[in-house]
């Protein structure tokens, strides 16, 4: 489970009582429907509107990229980041969870173009406990236009190239691993959020980083056509949060699809789990993407490696270290 810090939960609650729950829930209805539309991000006409947003979004958006930065993390074990650039931020979810991943993170600066998004965001990162995360500066950005920036240990883009014309996507992936020690890519776990995703992880390559997560090898994907990689972050369900997304469930999972690219030196695991694992009785079954994609029966005589599959997740690098 991937939680929101106490602090930043606590400080949502506080924000969403200020709402009327039927305005939020009318402002959450109409945000998700049109979610998952290319270069449609949801408009954010009202205070309202920027609260059910934080709401349905903020916790998703922390579990996936807290996931995908917390696998970077294990196999760059060197890199320690002091500053950080979070892109397209929105109300500071991707900020929030660097600083759980990198608690030394001193300076950091978002740059979001919806001015009540960044109002919320900032508002709730003075909250937090994390002085990284409290000073933050907050920053107006068009992203489609030629953004400057200075340098930063660690760059997020999360769940922003989806939103952006399909010719200026690229180019701000480029700009951005120009001036990144580390570079995180997430997008919505869909075939178009791979595809997304993928485009970035070859510019990457070219560009010469390292991949540090998913991938554990910086060849070409090895997926057949019609098959999309992408992951699942499970998070916990608030009560109101659950109302908003009219769920029974107490939790959620958030599929997302990412690529995290670094100037440091990377160790890479030998394979990723790419799948939920198959359990039978005495046996688990591990889809496996390392030189290739396939599976890995896994038995009891396997001793101690058939007790670590029963205990590894889908996402995760195998063989465990």
């Amino acid at each position: 489970m991937y939680a929101l810090p106490a602090e930043l939960r606590h400080a949502l609650t506080e924000e969403l009582d200020s709402h009327r729950e039927h305005d939020l829930a009318a402002s959450a209805a109409e945000l998700t429907a049109r979610y998952h539309r290319p270069i449609d991000r949801p408009a954010l006409r009202s205070a309202t509107d920027v609260a059910a947003y934080a709401a349905v979004r903020m916790p998703a958006t922390f579990a996936a990229v807290r996931s995908a930065l917390g696998q970077a993390a294990a196999v760059a074990p060197g890199f320690r980041p002091r500053t950080h650039l979070d892109v397209g931020g929105g109300t500071g979810a991707a900020v929030w969870a660097a600083a759980d991943c990198w608690p030394d993170l001193a300076e950091v600066t978002v740059l979001e173009r919806d001015r009540a998004a960044a109002g919320l965001g900032r508002a709730l990162a003075a909250r937090s406990p994390h002085p990284g995360v409290r000073r933050a500066a907050w920053r107006q950005a068009d992203l489609a236009k030629d953004v400057t920036t200075e340098p930063a240990d660690l760059v997020t883009v999360s769940y922003v190239l989806g939103e952006l014309p399909e010719a200026a996507r690229l180019p701000l992936v480029r700009r951005l691993a120009g001036r990144a020690g580390m570079l995180a890519v997430v997008e919505p776990g869909s075939p178009e959020g791979y595809e997304r995703v993928l485009a970035a992880r070859d510019l990457l390559v070219e560009l010469g980083m390292n991949i540090a997560a998913p991938c554990p090898h910086d060849g070409a994907c090895p997926l057949g056509p019609g098959d999309w990689c992408h992951f699942a972050a499970r998070l916990p369900r608030e009560s109101l949060h659950r109302r908003l997304k009219a769920g029974s469930l107490g939790f959620e999972d958030e599929k997302f699809s990412y690529v995290v690219a670094t100037t440091d030196p990377v160790t890479p695991p030998g394979a990723r789990v790419l799948r939920h694992p198959r359990t039978r009785k005495g046996l688990v079954t591990l889809t496996l993407c390392g030189e290739g994609v396939g599976d890995r029966n896994v038995s009891k005589r396997d001793g101690e490696l058939y007790r670590a599959a029963r205990d590894t997740a889908w996402g995760e690098a195998w063989p465990p270290v």
